[in-house]
């Protein structure tokens, strides 16, 4: 189907207003421009608890809860951003909405980024989050036995990456949510030339971003770096993989969810026809951005109960 016509029509203003690419602005800049996107989102939810942590000694955090009551089931966030920009900000609006839609207790990662920290910074920082939260839940105010981890984008390499140590490690997870992951590196899917430019995200943006997030000689197939090269994905928790049709992560997040059924992992895969990498929480602008929200929100309280 065509792009969704609210959608044409900010890419449109967009391309009009012009403005560096992510190439020409460099790692500073646009992680500059990315927290004011997040202003788009709209005003954040209340919620009756949103605070700093530090978890595991030295990574930065931010917890949500709708609610005082504990033990609350825990949803662990990973940040999107192409390992390069995003932040504890650019997660706030989203962390929000789903620690209310959820009624769990939110805590999002800020784990370090590239060019400064190269793989396998950020998914170190990720597990060893998830293991010190996990070890804490009492103290945090959640449940250790009832735990997912989430992310976009970036973030969605870094949950299913996550996921995939969490079995080897014995650490048992309920869900995770998977919304437009990279799970290739090597950016070889069809994706890619389809929807190379003028679709929000383009092939030449994420070169820029893998380009700082692998150093040199680091294998693209390595399924530390992408997971859909793992052997095995039997045992890994379960799943909701969430695309967007015009997007080059497309293909490569379907592809994932299809390995992940073929391994008896409980997956469902949902693609939003007419959208475009980054929808998922612009629900103040995008209505389809709600109906995706509303949808991780049920898997994830089926899962947590």
């Amino acid at each position: 189907m065509p792009l969704d016509p609210v959608v044409k029509t900010m890419l449109d203003q967009m391309a009009a207003a012009g403005g560096p690419t992510l190439r020409e602005a460099g790692p500073e800049q646009g992680r500059q421009m990315l927290e004011m996107l997040a202003l788009l989102e709209g005003e954040p939810v209340d919620v009756a608890r949103a605070e700093s942590v530090i978890v595991n000694d030295n990574i930065p955090a931010r917890a949500y809860a709708a609610t005082t009551g504990t033990p609350l089931p825990i949803l662990v966030w990973y940040h999107g951003g192409g390992f390069v920009i995003g932040s504890l900000e650019t997660a706030d609006r989203i962390s929000r909405k789903l620690a209310v839609g959820t009624g769990a207790l939110v805590i999002s990662i800020d784990y370090r980024l590239a060019p400064e920290h190269p793989h396998p910074a950020g998914p170190d920082d990720c597990f060893a989050a998830l293991r010190w939260i996990v070890d804490h839940a009492a103290d945090l105010g959640g449940d250790a036995s009832r735990v997912a981890i989430g992310g976009d984008s970036a973030g969605g390499n870094m949950a299913a990456v996550t996921a995939l140590r969490a079995r080897d490690e014995g650490l048992p997870l309920r869900h995770q949510l998977l919304v437009y992951p990279v799970t290739d590196c090597t950016m070889s899917s069809a994706s890619y030339e389809e929807n190379a430019d003028g679709c929000f995200l383009t092939a030449d943006s994420m070169d820029w971003f893998i380009g700082h997030y692998l150093s040199a000689g680091t294998d693209a197939k390595d399924p530390r770096v992408s997971p859909l090269f793992a052997d095995d994905l039997r045992g890994v928790a379960p799943a909701l993989v969430i695309t967007a049709e015009f997007d080059p992560l497309r293909d490569e997040g379907e592809a994932y969810a299809e390995r992940l059924g073929d391994a008896d992992v409980p997956v469902e895969l949902k693609r939003f026809d007419g959208q475009v990498h980054g929808f998922f929480p612009l629900g103040s602008i995008w209505p389809a951005a709600n109906e995706a929200v509303d949808l991780a929100i049920a898997k994830l309280k089926a899962a947590l109960t």
